[in-house]
C-alpha cells in the first residue's frame, strides 16, 4: 500500500512566496533573486512530500495560478519568457478574469479562447513547463492541468465548439506526455477535477474519446476531486493507469465502487483525508473506508488527501496560543500528510499505536456547545426571514430618506491600508501600543478617510474599514465560537493570502463589533455612511467549519449575531448598511441537483441577517461569480443594492440581468481594484452604457469592482476622481431620462 499526496501549499512557512514576488513588483528584489527564492521554496516542498509520502507530483509551483501556466504551456498568449509579460496577464491593464475555482476561495485566471471563423486556435507546446520541473525533480510525477478541465474552465468560445476545441487541445497534450515519457516519467500526475462537475453526456463522449487517444502517450493518473465523478463506471475502459477521486466530498463515488466495483488493471487513489477542511481526521473510519474498498476491488489501492491541500494552512507547529483542546483536534497541510503516514501504517500493521494515539482528539469538546444559542435558532418562524415591506415600498422610505443623485457613487468599503497602519495594528496586538493610541490612529485615518471622500464628490461614503486585518477575521474575533491562527495563512489568488478562522463551537455576538468606527465616521459627515458587515455564507466559506452539527445550523447561528449588529447600527442613526456575500456562489455544491437545499439556508441566512427596517437601505456585494448561474438566488436575498464585479469580465456579468427581470438597484463595477492601473473615464463609462441598456437608469450606481484595502493611495485618488468624473458626466447625458418625482 503507498501513500500519494499532491496540492501541498507553495506559500512557505513564513509566506516567502509572497515576500518574494511582491518584492520583485515593488522593485525591492531583481529578478535572479525571485528565481532562486522560488527554486529553494520549491526544494522545501518537495522535500517536506518525501519525508512522509511515497509519491507526490512536481510541477505545482506558479508564479502566479497554474490556469495560466497552462494557457502559456499551450501557446495561447505570446510569451517571450519576460516575467513582464507573465505579470502583465495576472495583473497589467488587460489582466485575465478573475473567478472562483469550483466552490473554493481560491481564484483563478481565465484563460480567453478565441474562435473566429469557426476554426480553433492553433494550440501547440510553447512551454515545457512539466517537462522543466521534472528534470529538477525527476522522482515526482509531472503535474499537468488536464484538457477537459482547462477548456471547461475557459471562456469566449461559444458552447458548440467544445468538442472542436478539445480535439484542437489533444496534439500539444501528446506531445507534451510523449516528451515527459521519453525523458524517464514513470507516470504523470493529470488534474481533472471538472470531471466532478455536472458534466452532460456529450461531454462524457468527447473526454472519453480525448482520453483514449492521451492515454497511449504514457501512463496517466488522473484525479478529480470537491464531488463525485457521475460517469466513474464509463472510465473503466479507458487506457489510464489510475484514477483519484474524493471519499470525502464525494460520497457517491464510494457507493459507485460498491455497486460496481473497480478495475484490477488500474491503481484507485482513493482521498479519505481531507484538504479542505482542518478537523483530525478519523483514523479508524478512514481504515474502514479502506478496508471497505479492498473488499469491492481487486485493484492496487493508494492512500491519499481528498482535494489538494493548498486549501489549508502550512502547519500547526507555530500555533502555540490556540487553546490546547482545539490545537489537539485540528490538521493542516504538514499534519495531514502524517495522517496518510499513519493511515498506511495503520492499514499494515506497523503503527496502531500512534494511529490509536492520534485518534484520541477526533470528537468536540462539550463546553464549545451553548444551548441558549441554540435554543434562539429553534425558535425562529418564517417571518423571522423577511423584511417586512416588499422592495417596491421600501424604496420609496430609502428615497426619502436619502436623497441621492443620479448615477450615486460610492466604494465597497475599504480604504488602501499602508504600511504604517499595518505596523501600528502589529505593535497593537503585541502589547507595545495601547488601546487608546490604537484607537487614536484609527479615528485619525477615519478623518482623513471621510475627508477625501467629501473632496472627491462621492455620494454615499465609508469609514475605510482601518481597525480591520480581514472581512472575516475582524468579525470573527469578535464573536464567540470562533477561534484564530497566527501563522494559518493560505492563498486566495496571487499573492493575496488571509487567515480563515476556525469556527469550532455555538456562536453568539457578546458586544457590538463596528458600530463605535461607523458611527464616529457618521458624525463627521452629512452625507450617509456605510454600516459594513460581513454576511453568515462569507462567514462559513472563508472559515474552516465545525461538522458536528448541519451546517444550516450554523449559518443562522451566525446571522443572529449579525443582526444583532444591524439593529445597533440603525439605532446608532447609520441609514445605510452592506452586508457583503462575496461567497455566495462559491459555496454552492457543485452539482446543480444539491443546489436547492443549499439555497433555501443561504438564502434564508442572509435575510436573516440583513432583516432591518424599511427605510434601512441594505446594500450587498459579490464579486467573481457566475451571476447567470444564480441570478433567481440573488433576487431572492431581497437587498435593495447589489455591487457586482464588471471589469476584468468587460460588462458581460450584466448579461445575466437582461435574462432576468431585476428589479432593485445595481453596481456594475467600473475600476479593477485587482490591477495598479488607473481606469480612464472612457472604459468606466462603456461599463456603465452596457448597464443602462438592461437596468434602469435610476437603477444603476457608480462603484469599484472590490475593496481598496491592498492598493496605494497614489492609485486610489486618480482611479475615485475619474470614477466621480464618470457618474458626473453620465448625470448630465440622463438627467432627462428620468421623470422628476
Amino acid at each position: 500500500m503507498r501513500t500519494y499526496a499532491y496540492g501541498y501549499p507553495r506559500l512557505g512557512r513564513k509566506r516567502e512566496y509572497k515576500t518574494l514576488i511582491e518584492g520583485f513588483w515593488a522593485g525591492k528584489i531583481p529578478e535572479a533573486e525571485l528565481i532562486a527564492g522560488l527554486e529553494a521554496l520549491e526544494a522545501e516542498r518537495l522535500e517536506t512530500y518525501r519525508r512522509f509520502v511515497d509519491g507526490f507530483p512536481a510541477g505545482e509551483m506558479s508564479l502566479y495560478d497554474p490556469m495560466l501556466d497552462t494557457a502559456l504551456i499551450l501557446g495561447l498568449y505570446p510569451n517571450g519568457g519576460r516575467l513582464e509579460d507573465y505579470f502583465a496577464l495576472a495583473r497589467g491593464e488587460r489582466a485575465l478574469e478573475l473567478t472562483k475555482w469550483f466552490n473554493t476561495n481560491y481564484h483563478y485566471l481565465v484563460p480567453e479562447i478565441p474562435f473566429f471563423g469557426g476554426k480553433p486556435p492553433a494550440f501547440r507546446l510553447a512551454w515545457n513547463k512539466p517537462l522543466e520541473a521534472f528534470r529538477k525533480a525527476p522522482d515526482g510525477f509531472p503535474y499537468v492541468i488536464g484538457p477537459y478541465t482547462f477548456l471547461r474552465l475557459s471562456k469566449g468560445y461559444p458552447p458548440e465548439a467544445f468538442g472542436a476545441l478539445l480535439r484542437a487541445l489533444l496534439p500539444a497534450y501528446a506531445e507534451l506526455f510523449r516528451s515527459l515519457k521519453a525523458a524517464g516519467a514513470a507516470m504523470i500526475h493529470v488534474d481533472e477535477p471538472a470531471w466532478a462537475m455536472d458534466v452532460p453526456p456529450e461531454h462524457v463522449t468527447l473526454l472519453r474519446e480525448a482520453y483514449a487517444v492521451l492515454g497511449r502517450e504514457a501512463d496517466l493518473l488522473v484525479f478529480t476531486y470537491y464531488d463525485s465523478v457521475d460517469f466513474l463506471e464509463q472510465l473503466y475502459d479507458l487506457p489510464l493507469r489510475g484514477v483519484g477521486l474524493d471519499l470525502r466530498h464525494g460520497e457517491e463515488n464510494l457507493e459507485a465502487i460498491r455497486r460496481s466495483g473497480f478495475p484490477a488493471d488500474k491503481i484507485l487513489i482513493a482521498g479519505v483525508v481531507d484538504g479542505r477542511n482542518v478537523w483530525k481526521t478519523d483514523l479508524q473510519e478512514a481504515a474502514r473506508r479502506i478496508e471497505a474498498l479492498r473488499q469491492w476491488t481487486s485493484a492496487e489501492i493508494w492512500i491519499s488527501n481528498a482535494g489538494p491541500l493548498y486549501h489549508l494552512p502550512v502547519t500547526v507547529e507555530a500555533e502555540n496560543r490556540l487553546d490546547a483542546a482545539l490545537r489537539e483536534r485540528i490538521a493542516f497541510a504538514a499534519e495531514r500528510l502524517m495522517e496518510l503516514r499513519l493511515l498506511k501504517g495503520l492499514m499494515t500493521g506497523e503503527g496502531a499505536e500512534e494511529a490509536r494515539r492520534w485518534n484520541t482528539f477526533v470528537h468536540p469538546v462539550d463546553r464549545w456547545h451553548r444551548p441558549e444559542v441554540r435554543e434562539r435558532v429553534s425558535q425562529l418562524r418564517p417571518e423571522d426571514f423577511s423584511r417586512g415591506l416588499p422592495y417596491a415600498e421600501r424604496i420609496r422610505l430609502q428615497r426619502e430618506r436619502l436623497p441621492l443623485p443620479l448615477f450615486p457613487t460610492t466604494t465597497i468599503g475599504s480604504f488602501p491600508q499602508t504600511e504604517d497602519l499595518r505596523r501600528a495594528r502589529t505593535a497593537y496586538r503585541a502589547g507595545k501600543l495601547s488601546e487608546a493610541e490604537y484607537r487614536a490612529i484609527i479615528r485619525e485615518r477615519i478623518q482623513h478617510v471621510i475627508r477625501i471622500q467629501e473632496e472627491l464628490g462621492l455620494d454615499v461614503l465609508v469609514h475605510g474599514e482601518f481597525e480591520r486585518s480581514d472581512m472575516v477575521e475582524f468579525f470573527a474575533e469578535r464573536l464567540e465560537g470562533f477561534a484564530f491562527t497566527q501563522h494559518g495563512w493560505i492563498l486566495s489568488y496571487g499573492t493575496r493570502v488571509y487567515r480563515p478562522p476556525i469556527l469550532y463551537g455555538d456562536v453568539s455576538r457578546p458586544r457590538p463589533m463596528t458600530v463605535e468606527e461607523i458611527a464616529y465616521a457618521q458624525s463627521l459627515t452629512d452625507k450617509p455612511v456605510k454600516g459594513m458587515l460581513t454576511g453568515p455564507v462569507t462567514m462559513l466559506a472563508w472559515s474552516f467549519v465545525r461538522e458536528d452539527i448541519p451546517v444550516r445550523e450554523v449559518a443562522f447561528q451566525v446571522a443572529l449575531a449579525i443582526q444583532d449588529e444591524v439593529r445597533d447600527l440603525e439605532t446608532a442613526g447609520i441609514r445605510v448598511i452592506q452586508i457583503d456575500e462575496p461567497a455566495f456562489r462559491e459555496r454552492a455544491p457543485l452539482k446543480r441537483r444539491r443546489w436547492p437545499e443549499y439555497f433555501d439556508w443561504a438564502v434564508k441566512a442572509f435575510r436573516l441577517a440583513s432583516r432591518a427596517r424599511p427605510e434601512t437601505q441594505i446594500h450587498t456585494h459579490m464579486c467573481y461569480s457566475e451571476f447567470n448561474e444564480i441570478i433567481e438566488y440573488i433576487d431572492a436575498l431581497d437587498a435593495d443594492v447589489i455591487s457586482i464585479e464588471a471589469t476584468r469580465s468587460r460588462g458581460e456579468v450584466i448579461g445575466a440581468f437582461e435574462r432576468h427581470r431585476y428589479e432593485r438597484q445595481i453596481g456594475p463595477g467600473v475600476y479593477d481594484v485587482h490591477s495598479p492601473a488607473v481606469p480612464a473615464p472612457e472604459s468606466m463609462e462603456a461599463i456603465i452604457e452596457r448597464a443602462v441598456r438592461v437596468i434602469p437608469v435610476e437603477n444603476v450606481w457608480v462603484n469599484p469592482d472590490c475593496g481598496l484595502k491592498t492598493r496605494r493611495w497614489e492609485e486610489v485618488i486618480p482611479a475615485l476622481r475619474n470614477m466621480v468624473w464618470t457618474a458626473q458626466h453620465l448625470r448630465e447625458r440622463y438627467r432627462t431620462a428620468v421623470p422628476t418625482p
